[in-house]
C-alpha cells in the first residue's frame, strides 16, 4: 500500500518502523519526529482491515489497463522463451486472467 492510499492518522509500518501519517508525503515515527516517507514506499498498513486495503487498490488500476499491460509483457516474454516453454507460458498467462475475474 502506498501513503497516498492511507489517512492521516492511520498507522503503518515502514523500514520496519511504526508511524503515524501525518501529512501527504510525512509521518511521525513511534520513537518520535518527522519523516518524509517516499511515494514508491510500499508500506504495511495497521489497524486497517484487510479487505478495506485491497479495494483501496482496486480502484487505481482498471482491469483494461492490467490486461493491456499484461499482453505486452506476455508478447515479450513468448519471444524470449523456447518455443517448447510457450504452452507453458500460455497456461500461466490463462491463470492469470481468470485471478482478475
Amino acid at each position: 500500500m502506498k501513503l497516498q492510499h492511507l489517512a492521516v492518522g492511520d498507522r503503518f509500518e515502514y523500514e520496519g518502523k511504526i508511524f503515524v501519517k501525518t501529512g501527504p508525503l510525512t509521518a511521525s515515527s513511534d520513537t518520535g519526529g518527522q519523516q518524509l516517507i517516499p511515494r514508491y514506499a510500499v508500506l504495511k498498513p495497521l489497524d486497517v482491515p484487510v479487505a478495506e486495503t485491497k479495494n483501496a487498490l482496486r480502484g487505481r488500476l482498471t482491469e483494461a489497463t492490467v490486461r493491456s499491460a499484461f499482453d505486452r509483457f506476455y508478447r515479450t516474454s513468448e519471444r524470449l522463451t523456447d518455443p517448447a516453454a510457450h504452452a507453458e507460458l500460455e497456461k500461466a498467462r490463462d491463470e492469470f486472467f481468470a485471478a482478475l475475474k
